[in-house]
């Protein structure tokens, strides 16, 4: 019998339809091969259709929306070009640098407008046109209703990255205020890890009969991750998690906590025992935020505590390990955290905390994955063997906690918890040598 001819798959950005400038820009991010989404995703939007990409994070969600656009720009050159609107301001940033680092070569500029930065450097950066801005859509509206002279009545291209996210934090209005001021006729791209119903919702206020692109349909977290749980009682998860990063010590870590409290404390905590741990959640300055995060990503710390603010799309290289010390409410978020650890394409291990109170939470995320998580191996004994000195970081850290919150009403700043070091040593009074010993 005859065999049937070979389609022949996309194998390159060229075969895609990226102009040979944009495809060296790739080649020198060392994107060699396009991601499944890219496949999908960048010939429809080249063709100028709406575009609904369903596609898990770590994927190269960014390059899907970023080259078409880059190319349109190309192709007919103009300020205020293009906007896209993420949920935070940490994703703000980090695809300004993709635009930066694909665009270099052709000029093109653009503006990160988020919150927690001074709204008058923001201004004058919009005075200047840039071609694309990437923002998040508190701050964006606050600037079209006063910022002189600012407006969006030419944009051609619109992204949503983390459609879903971005309804989900309640932005809603704010999305329809964006809506209403910029131009109809424009190309509309909603990329979203989940499908929820208010993003069908946006669907039909904000895209034209659009082309869904789905790389994976059903939740899924990826195949080079081994997940495991551990079953304890809620009052040793302290000597629980201590127990793990020395078990699996040399590795970096990232744990999730569900409060921004806690975050802060699970940090001192772990710094009184000599571990380089820093905090990233939502009472911290934007500063101190992208601080934290390049101490890690430059390996200087080896693990950053966070609340949900980084459970998205926030792509650092190089975590082996998640662990989420608290279990998140929404067993969506769970894929999200663990999607921080084997990206694209390394493996990881993931290890989630369930205590007696989360039992119920723990088979919704086992129901959604679909798969039953294997325990994690451990000595009992060996903990229980840690937690005279947890009990006494503990106590620390409860002092520190409350001199920084007395420290913060007197002074009214934000407190980096590497200044707090001081207190320790006044609190230890000189005995944390023989402690380690």
């Amino acid at each position: 019998p005859e065999q049937e001819p070979a389609v022949e798959e996309p194998r390159s950005f060229k075969d895609l339809g990226v102009t040979d400038v944009l495809c060296e820009a790739c080649d020198q991010l060392g994107w060699k091969v396009p991601t499944k989404i890219q496949i999908e995703a960048i010939p429809v939007a080249l063709q100028g259709r709406d575009v609904i990409g369903l596609a898990e994070t770590g994927s190269g969600k960014t390059g899907a929306f970023a080259l078409p656009i880059l190319q349109a720009l190309l192709e007919t050159p103009q300020r205020l070009f293009a906007l896209v609107l993420t949920p935070t301001r940490e994703l703000a940033f980090q695809i300004s640098e993709q635009f930066e680092a694909l665009g270099s070569s052709i000029g093109v500029q653009s503006t990160v407008i988020v919150g927690g930065i001074d709204t008058m450097s923001q201004s004058l950066a919009l005075a200047k046109k840039p071609h694309v801005i990437i923002a998040t859509p508190g701050r964006l509206v606050d600037h079209l209703e006063n910022t002189k002279g600012f407006n969006l009545r030419a944009l051609k291209f619109l992204v949503m990255d983390e459609a879903d996210r971005i309804l989900n934090m309640d932005f809603e209005t704010e999305v329809d205020k964006i809506l209403k001021v910029i131009p109809r006729d424009r190309k509309t791209f909603l990329f979203s890890a989940t499908m929820t119903k208010k993003v069908q919702k946006l669907q039909r206020a904000a895209l034209k009969n659009p082309v869904k692109c789905a790389v994976s349909s059903k939740y899924q977290t990826v195949e080079k991750l081994q997940q495991y749980y551990i079953f304890i009682p809620s009052k040793f998860k302290d000597s629980y998690l201590v127990y793990i990063l020395n078990e699996l010590a040399g590795n970096s870590f990232m744990i999730f906590c569900s409060t921004c409290n806690n975050t802060q404390r699970t940090a001192l905590l772990l710094r009184n025992l000599g571990f380089t741990a820093i905090p990233l959640h939502g009472q911290m300055s934007q500063n101190k935020r992208l601080g934290s995060l390049n101490k890690f990503k430059a390996k200087a710390r080896s693990i950053l505590l966070a609340t949900d603010v980084a459970s998205r799309g926030l792509d650092i290289p190089h975590v082996d390990v998640v662990i989420n010390f608290d279990i998140p409410t929404h067993s969506k978020d769970y894929i999200h955290r663990v999607g921080r650890t084997a990206r694209a394409g390394r493996s990881g291990k993931s290890i989630t905390f369930v205590t007696q109170y989360d039992v119920e939470l723990f088979q919704r995320i086992e129901h959604l994955i679909g798969k039953k998580l294997p325990a994690f191996p451990m000595q009992e004994e060996e903990v229980m063997m840690l937690t005279e000195r947890v009990a006494e970081a503990q106590r620390f850290a409860r002092m520190e906690l409350r001199e920084q919150g007395e420290k913060k009403r007197s002074r009214n700043d934000d407190d980096d918890t590497e200044e707090a070091i001081g207190v320790r040593n006044k609190v230890a009074g000189g005995k944390k040598k023989k402690r380690k010993a």
